[in-house]
C-alpha cells in the first residue's frame, strides 16, 4: 500500500458546533484550555487500555507513587513508606488532607479496594498480587502489603502511568468488579470530570478541583506537585485532520494531540504554533489476534502472519517517507527505549517478505477459509493506516478478510467481546501502544499469556508466562536482560500479536502555552503566558 489514503475530507459539524465564537474564545482564553484528542473518549474506566482513556485518567485520578523524569518512583499520595528487614512487609502511609471529588476523605480502605480492582486486570498488578499474601488497611492512613517473597518493584508497579494504572477511587466504586466498566468518575486528582457536559463523539469537559492537595517539591514528569493552571479543560473531538489544523491556526483551539503527519510541515511553518514530540518513547503499531477462535487460535497461522510484516511499509503508511529520526522499523516486543530491547528473534522480519510462500504455509497449517473479522478505526489516522495495510497484507497471504471500518470507541468496546465472529465477535484489530507500555516484562500487557485473564485476544502461552515469572524473580540486570531476550524469542513462537514498528508523533499547540511535560500528554503544569 502506498501513502496514506485515509484523510477525511469533510469537516465535523459536531466539532465546529462545539467551538465557541471568537469573542467568547477570547473572553475564556485565560481560564479555559481547548484540546483536540486523537479520538472520542468512549470509555472512562481506568482499566480500559486506550491512550484517550489514559489521558483522562491522569487528569481525574492520582496514584500512590509516581514516576519522575528519571523513571524513579516517588511518593505521590503517600507521605512515606517503610519496608521490614526481610523485604516482605511494606507499610505505606497516606498524606494528610487528601480528598475525593465527592467531598469524602481518601482513606486506606479506599486504596486497598482500588488496588485489588486494578491488580485483577493489570499485568504488573497481577504480578504484585501473586507475591502478596495479605493486603490490608489497619487504620485510615496506612496500607500494609504482606508479601510471600520480596517484590522490590512494588513502587514501580504502583507508579505506572500507562494504560491500566493503579488509580485510587472511593471504595464504593472500587468494589465494582473489574470486568464491569465504570461510568461514574470520582477521583482525587487535579481535575473533576463533568459528566453532564459530555456530548458523545464531540465534547468532554473537566473543571479544576479546588480541594486538590498538591505535594511539595518540583514537578518532574508525573511526580511532584500536579498544578492545574486552568479552571476548565475542554476536549473537542473531530476525526477530520484539516478541521483540527484550521481550528488550531485560527486560535479556536489551543492544542491538537495528534496532527496528521501530512499537515505537520504547514503547522511548523506557522510562527504562532509549536510542534514537538511529547511521547518521547514513541508509538508502537500493533495488530492483535483473537486467540479464542479460528483461524488465529492456530499458532502456525499466527506465526506466518507475523512473518509477513514489513515494518517499514506499515510505518511509512503512518508517517510517510520519513528518516530514522521519525520511524523505527526494527522493533520487537519491547520498546527501543527499553533497557530490555534486543535483536532476539528479529530475523523473523524481512523488508521484503515472501508473501506467496507464506500463503502456502498458511494453507498447509490447516486454514479452512474462515472469515477474519478485522476491526479498523476510521477516525484515528495512524490506526486507520496500519489497519488498511494490515487488511491488505492478510488478504495477500490468503486470508478471507472482512474489514469492519468503524470509530475507535466502537473498536475498543467490541474488542472486549469473547463471542465468536458469528455472534458479533472479532478476529484481529489494530492499535498503538506507547513505548512506556512496552518498557518491561512486568507491565507489557501485550506479552501476557495467561488466557482469559490476559489483554483482549486472551492468548494462552505457558512458556511465555514461565519466562516472565523467572524475570520477576531475577535479582540482577544481566539476568533480567537475558530473560527478556528469551521472552522475545518465545513471543515470536507464540505470536500473541504483530509488532509493526514505531514512530514519533508530534503534538501541535499555540505558542502562548508553556509548562508542558515530556513523556505523556499531561495537563498539569500547562499554562498560558
Amino acid at each position: 500500500m502506498k501513502r496514506r489514503q485515509f484523510v477525511a475530507r469533510a469537516a465535523s459539524a459536531a466539532f465546529l458546533g462545539s467551538i465557541a465564537r471568537p469573542s467568547i474564545v477570547r473572553a475564556a482564553s485565560a481560564t479555559t484550555l481547548k484540546f483536540v484528542p486523537y479520538a472520542d473518549l468512549a470509555l472512562l474506566d481506568p482499566l480500559v487500555s486506550a491512550f484517550v482513556t489514559r489521558n483522562h485518567v491522569m487528569m481525574v485520578f492520582d496514584t500512590l507513587f509516581a514516576l519522575d523524569a528519571a523513571g524513579v518512583a516517588q511518593h505521590q499520595m503517600l507521605a512515606g513508606h517503610t519496608v521490614d528487614a526481610d523485604q516482605k512487609v511494606w507499610t505505606l502511609t497516606l498524606r494528610d488532607g487528601l480528598m475525593f471529588h465527592d467531598g469524602t476523605p481518601v482513606l486506606a480502605r479506599d486504596v486497598v479496594a482500588s488496588l485489588r480492582r486494578w491488580a485483577y486486570k493489570d499485568a504488573f498488578g497481577q504480578a504484585l498480587l501473586a507475591a502478596t499474601d495479605d493486603l490490608s488497611a489497619p487504620n485510615d492512613t496506612q496500607i500494609v502489603f504482606r508479601l510471600n517473597r520480596p517484590f522490590p518493584l512494588l513502587p514501580q508497579a504502583l507508579a505506572k502511568p500507562t494504560n491500566l494504572m493503579a488509580a485510587i477511587m472511593p471504595e464504593r466504586l472500587a468494589k465494582t468488579p473489574a470486568t464491569t466498566l465504570l461510568n461514574e468518575m470520582v477521583g482525587s486528582g487535579p481535575f473533576r470530570y463533568l459528566a453532564d457536559e459530555r456530548v458523545s463523539g464531540a465534547h468532554n469537559a473537566y473543571a479544576k478541583f479546588d480541594k486538590y492537595l498538591p505535594r511539595e517539591g518540583v514537578a518532574s514528569f508525573c511526580a511532584g506537585p500536579r498544578i492545574a493552571n486552568f479552571e476548565r479543560v475542554e476536549w473537542l473531538t473531530t476525526p477530520d485532520p484539516s478541521t483540527q489544523a484550521a481550528a488550531l491556526k485560527s486560535g479556536e483551539v489551543d492544542w491538537v494531540e495528534q496532527p496528521v503527519m501530512d499537515l505537520v510541515p504547514s503547522l511548523r511553518a506557522d510562527r504562532n504554533l509549536r510542534v514537538e514530540v511529547m511521547e518521547t518513547t514513541g508509538l508502537i503499531g500493533v495488530l492483535r489476534f483473537n486467540h479464542l477462535y479460528p483461524p488465529f487460535d492456530n499458532p502456525a497461522i499466527r506465526r506466518a502472519a507475523l512473518r509477513a510484516v514489513s515494518q517499514r511499509e506499515f510505518m511509512t503508511a503512518v508517517a510517510g517517507e520519513a528518516d530514522a529520526s521519525v520511524i523505527n522499523d526494527k522493533v520487537g516486543f519491547f520498546a527501543p527505549s527499553s533497557a530490555y530491547a534486543s535483536t532476539a528473534g528479529l530475523e523473523n522480519f524481512s523488508p521484503n517478505p515472501d508473501l506467496a510462500a507464506l500463503k502456502k504455509e498458511i494453507m498447509a497449517a490447516g486454514y479452512n477459509g474462515e472469515k477474519v473479522v478485522f476491526l479498523g478505526a476510521a477516525d484515528v489516522p495512524r490506526i486507520t493506516a496500519i489497519c488498511q495495510v494490515g487488511a491488505d497484507l492478510l488478504t495477500k497471504i490468503g486470508l478471507n478478510v472482512d474489514y469492519v471500518s468503524t470509530d475507535w470507541g466502537t473498536v475498543v468496546q467490541r474488542s472486549t467481546r469473547k463471542q465468536p465472529v458469528s455472534e458479533g465477535g472479532w478476529s484481529i484489530f489494530g492499535s498503538m501502544w506507547g513505548g512506556l507500555d512496552w518498557d518491561n516484562p512486568a507491565g507489557n500487557l501485550a506479552l501476557r499469556g495467561n488466557g482469559m485473564n490476559a489483554w483482549f485476544g486472551w492468548p494462552t502461552a505457558p512458556k511465555l508466562e514461565a519466562i516472565r515469572d523467572q524475570w520477576l524473580h531475577a535479582v540482577d540486570m544481566p539476568t533480567q536482560k537475558a530473560l527478556a531476550a528469551d521472552m522475545q524469542r518465545q513471543a515470536f513462537e507464540d505470536a500473541p500479536c504483530m509488532p509493526l514498528g514505531l514512530y514519533y508523533q508530534p503534538v501541535a499547540y499555540r505558542a502562548d502555552l508553556s509548562g508542558m511535560m515530556k513523556g505523556l500528554i499531561l495537563f498539569t503544569g500547562v499554562k498560558r503566558t
